[in-house]
């Protein structure tokens, strides 16, 4: 059974290579050599990455991804960390039920609420500004219940000595429960980067600028445009540009990565 599954794995994991070795492929081919399964003319270029770098606002797509990204991240480590505390700690009226809601919004497709947070950010006046595309996301049911049940684990005597210490309720949470949670909270962090790095349909229907647009947007649109529809080089070499920093990103925390994860799976 062990080598059964290893085998799984293995197989698994070539076929999750293919498509990415026929991206790097293809990026550093010549154009009119691309889409030929020619593998004896061993004549490659760089001049894709340029050329796509050159051919859309790139380097103002990456400022603004990096923007929201890191804002939604700022903004839901502070929103989940409290509201993971209240739920783990605090005894409130209808708490239970309170968790239930919460977590019945993991549950629902995200595309289901377009049309409705479509309407509150015109309403608000947001659309085609960084604000309208983070401001959905600046809530997770899923970082709540992951922090709750780590939270649930500090034990409750922690909370009288830092009581008996002097801290308040703030002192508290950043004190003992923020540092005690590290991993947690990096694995978090790692699922939200990731997630909202690639978001691509709510970013495409709020932003209408090259200033406003994230990597995602601004690469459909590079790759549907008619200069580059049929250079599929170029927009390999596009590709390339936006996963490469999540790529390098986990090959050098990949320790990290993995041992976030089996903790916040241990508990």
């Amino acid at each position: 059974m062990r080598k059964i599954i290893q085998l799984s794995m293995f197989t698994m994991g070539i076929l999750w290579f293919i498509p990415f070795a026929w991206i790097i492929w293809t990026s550093i081919r010549p154009s009119e050599l691309a889409m030929q399964a020619d593998f004896t003319t061993l004549k490659f270029t760089l001049s894709n990455f340029v050329d796509a770098w050159q051919g859309a606002a790139f380097n103002q797509y990456y400022i603004n991804t990096i923007i929201i990204v890191l804002g939604i991240l700022a903004f839901q480590l502070f929103s989940v960390t409290l509201a993971a505390y209240a739920f783990a700690r605090l005894a409130f009226w209808g708490s239970n039920a309170m968790l239930i809601i919460v977590m019945i919004q993991i549950m629902i497709p995200p595309e289901s609420l377009i049309a409705p947070n479509y309407l509150t950010i015109s309403d608000m006046n947001l659309y085609d500004t960084k604000l309208a595309i983070m401001l959905p996301a600046f809530a997770s049911a899923f970082g709540i219940f992951l922090l709750r049940q780590t939270f649930k684990a500090v034990p409750v005597e922690m909370d009288e000595a830092a009581r008996l210490e002097g801290c308040n309720l703030l002192q508290m949470i950043w004190k003992i429960y923020v540092p005690l949670s590290v991993p947690t909270l990096i694995a978090f962090s790692i699922v939200s980067i990731s997630a909202h790095w690639n978001s691509f349909l709510w970013p495409l229907i709020v932003t209408s600028s090259p200033e406003n647009r994230p990597l995602t947007v601004g690469l459909a649109i590079y790759a549907g445009s008619s200069e580059t529809g049929a250079q599929w080089s170029a927009v390999s070499a596009a590709t390339l540009i936006i996963v490469l920093p999540l790529i390098a990103g986990f090959l050098i925390f990949q320790r990290k990565f993995i041992n976030s994860f089996m903790h916040v799976g241990v508990k």
